[in-house]
């Protein structure tokens, strides 16, 4: 099959889509992408619970004051992570293939993690540079690799987008339960969890998805396989000694910069491939450059919805270590446990979003409306959060455990309207010879929301480490914000919609 084009308002030519056996109704190579993504996710999400709590352990010996650089040291990391995807995409659009590049990211990334094992605050820091050069070269081309695998006009593209997704989470909800489970009652106890485990096992999780995409490889029939020019060895290793002698020193130094100053940063890195992106369009037809304003605009109210989304990072994880009722009869629920019930939620409900997409038919709602459903999902988390630090806060200064744990579950909800449906749209509108740097946009505007998301989080822990009062008035802040960017979004949903060329 092929997305045949001609001049006009149409697409332009694509390569053709190879005729992939099937399995449960979809291509045969998205579940081999699903196991490489699942195993990828495991390594990002087995340290993400650790993380700030060992920041402030390691390196501020415990001393709650430590929460405010710890928040934004691990939103500038997750911002960076992102960022690096825009860098990603062009490599593999333009230089070595997509392939080339999925394998060269897992290997780099594999060493950054086992690197941040080492308890040396230098070395984790340039172990952080290092994940973020090899996330950049891996994240953004795997997705982009699941569009190529069906046609625009193909119904099961957002399905087939929500399935990966559970790929994602399903990696997402074992890692933090694993790698809890080893750090505090295997190697370590309760009171010292031995983190470097956690940061070790990370490394082998990258590792066995590099070998699991190396294995499955050739069920892609040649998608994303690099091009004759791009198969040139001398470039290969041009683009890996860029990454660790440019990349991994710049990222260093940005980790390093104040939160303030990495967002103008990000800010104006956006404004590059948007350029890039809108000249693209505009050189195709009227049809693509209107299609890819409608994308960046979406971007931005991505932005605001990740900002508070990623709360779970960080002042989430100190909002259950200090402000939540985890006795559960005599059994402590463990704090690293919450970034499980995200994942468990999505797995449970992706399916049902799924097949409800499908089913609705010509009702189901516009793309646009779609992200603004996520938005106030995600703004009524944090109503039940800020009602609960108002009222329901115990003597002992303590708010039920159910709270928090079904803030993760609305919070989902909103991330399978937003998140899988983001994905599907940046390959459906992107302009054709730009794909992998429309993904990198994509994660782009994710990384701009996350470095906000630490600082916010800096705000809600405020100099002295988080109280309930400063929660509330944070959480209060974001109920607000996120209530208000979905309703904007609902009004502008036809002009957007408008603008998309009838594109679902």
């Amino acid at each position: 099959m092929s997305i045949a084009a001609s001049k006009g308002n149409s697409e332009p030519t694509q390569p053709a889509i190879p005729q992939f056996s099937q399995i449960l109704g979809h291509p045969k190579p998205l579940w081999m992408l699903f196991m490489s993504e699942f195993w990828e996710r495991f390594a990002f999400y087995g340290i993400r619970w650790a993380m700030v709590l060992y920041i402030v352990a390691q390196f501020y010996q415990g001393d709650s004051a430590g929460e405010r650089p710890a928040s934004e040291l691990y939103g500038a990391y997750l911002a960076l992570v992102y960022a690096g995807a825009i860098f990603g995409g062009y490599v593999a659009d333009k230089l070595i293939g997509y392939q080339r590049s999925m394998m060269v990211g897992a290997v780099i990334m594999a060493a950054g993690l086992f690197m941040i094992a080492i308890p040396n605050e230098v070395i984790f820091r340039i172990g952080l540079a290092t994940i973020i050069v090899g996330n950049g070269q891996f994240k953004p081309i795997i997705s982009t690799m699941v569009g190529k695998l069906y046609t625009a006009a193909d119904e099961r593209r957002d399905s087939g987008f929500t399935i990966f997704y559970m790929g994602i989470n399903v990696g997402a909800m074992i890692a933090p339960i694993i790698t809890q489970v080893l750090a505090q009652k295997i190697f370590g106890t309760d009171g010292i969890p031995a983190y470097k485990v956690v940061f070790i096992a990370a490394g082998i999780g990258m590792l066995i998805s590099l070998l699991w995409f190396q294995l499955g490889k050739n069920q892609l029939k040649g998608i994303g396989v690099a091009t004759e020019e791009q198969k040139s060895t001398k470039r290969l290793l041009m683009v890996i000694a860029s990454g660790l002698v440019v990349g991994v020193p710049l990222f260093y130094f940005l980790l390093s910069v104040q939160a303030t100053v990495l967002q103008f940063i990000l800010m104006a890195l956006f404004i590059v491939p948007s350029v890039m992106l809108i000249s693209e369009g505009i050189r195709e037809n009227k049809v693509a450059r209107d299609k890819v304003i409608a994308m960046l605009i979406i971007f931005m109210f991505n932005v605001l919805f990740w900002m508070f989304f990623e709360q779970a990072g960080s002042s989430f994880n100190f909002l259950a270590d200090r402000i939540v009722n985890r006795n559960l009869g005599s059994w402590e629920f463990p704090t690293a446990w919450f970034q499980s019930v995200n994942s468990v939620a999505i797995i449970t409900l992706a399916p049902v979003l799924a097949w409800l997409w499908v089913r609705l038919g010509k009702n189901n709602p516009s793309i646009p409306r779609k992200f603004g459903l996520g938005l106030l999902f995600n703004g009524l988390a944090f109503l039940l959060l800020v009602f609960a630090l108002k009222t329901m806060v115990s003597d002992a200064g303590k708010i039920p455990f159910w709270t928090l744990f079904m803030v993760y579950v609305i919070q989902s909800i909103g991330e399978l309207c937003l998140s899988p449906i983001g994905l599907s749209m940046t390959t459906k509108l992107a302009p054709a010879r730009l794909g992998g740097l429309a993904m990198g946009c994509w994660f782009l505007s994710i990384a701009i929301g996350n470095n906000l998301s630490g600082i916010f989080a800096g705000h809600v822990s405020g100099a002295e480490g988080m109280t309930v009062d400063s929660a509330q008035a944070g959480y209060n802040f974001g109920f607000y914000a996120l209530v208000g960017a979905g309703v904007l979004m609902f009004l502008v949903a036809p002009f957007v919609r408008k603008l998309m060329h009838g594109v679902k």
